[in-house]
């Protein structure tokens, strides 16, 4: 990939949100390349409106997918993820990072361009990459 377009979880658009991934008010969008990020926009997570039966409901998480799928998103984001993982890393690289705020985790990304884009090409055989630093 030339670029990516990453899909950040947040519920007040500056911090990662400490709720699993799929439950974020937001999507914050940005595209990275190699060496620079550019924000997007800001989108409601409107896969709210499928409320979860179960726990890990695969049909939350496929909202959640079709939704990000139709904004060319590549990539995903969060302080947490659920059990919905297993679902999402099949059709996103899935970044496990620090909570706190967004702005100061934008250059670390950038840092692990090459290794997000080398998990890409893995494709349905995806894992998530561990972008905490502690």
């Amino acid at each position: 990939m030339n670029s990516f377009i990453c899909a950040i979880a947040s519920n007040d658009g500056i911090n990662y949100t400490d709720t699993h991934f799929g439950d974020a008010k937001y999507y914050l969008l940005y595209e990275f390349s190699a060496d620079s990020a550019e924000s997007l926009k800001t989108i409601n997570n409107t896969s709210e409106q499928d409320k979860e039966e179960i726990h890990a409901d695969p049909k939350k998480a496929g909202s959640v997918v079709k939704m990000l799928k139709k904004e060319k998103v590549h990539v995903v984001a969060a302080g947490v993820f659920g059990p919905n993982i297993k679902q999402i890393k099949s059709k996103f690289v899935c970044l496990l990072m620090d909570q706190g705020t967004i702005s100061q985790s934008i250059p670390h990304i950038i840092n692990n361009y090459s290794a997000i884009n080398d998990e890409w090409n893995k494709d349905e055989e995806r894992s998530y990459i561990n972008l905490k630093r502690n």
